[in-house]
């Protein structure tokens, strides 16, 4: 049974798999940096994982794997998930950036695609698209 199986079909479930994909790229190069630390206790507590939770998903033999969902909605979808959790300060930094495009490429979209597409996430979730890109939302 894998780990976030314990939590059945929840938004914690999904919240604690988004952690633990984010933790196992962080830790891709063997090791998680300062930085990557403090990123990770940021998303830690806007996805409310427990303590418990933490230790499990951050030991060192635990790899969680990124699951590659075929449908691009889905997978925009988990991005829109993870943007939505970035953003709930009102922010996002270099860190988490660098963080998304990879959690892009993991998820299956192509370098270019992951830059486009959060490029474009970034001006919406922040606020800054101009009057034809809001129009065009609304009326889709």
């Amino acid at each position: 049974m894998s780990f976030t199986d314990l939590y059945g079909n929840s938004e914690h479930r999904r919240n604690l798999a988004h952690f633990a994909s984010i933790a196992s790229l962080a830790a891709v190069d063997g090791v998680v940096n300062d930085k990557e630390l403090v990123l990770l206790n940021r998303f830690a507590k806007k996805l409310d994982i427990t303590e418990a939770e933490y230790e499990e998903v951050m030991k060192k033999e635990n790899k969680y794997p990124i699951e590659t969902p075929h449908s691009s909605e889905v997978r925009l979808e988990r991005l829109f998930d993870l943007f939505k959790i970035i953003f709930a300060d009102h922010d996002i930094d270099e860190n988490e950036l660098s963080l998304l495009k990879k959690y892009a490429i993991g998820l299956g979209f192509s370098n270019e695609n992951a830059e486009s597409i959060i490029r474009k996430s970034v001006l919406i979730f922040s606020g800054r698209i101009d009057f034809e890109d809001y129009l065009y939302l609304v009326k889709k």
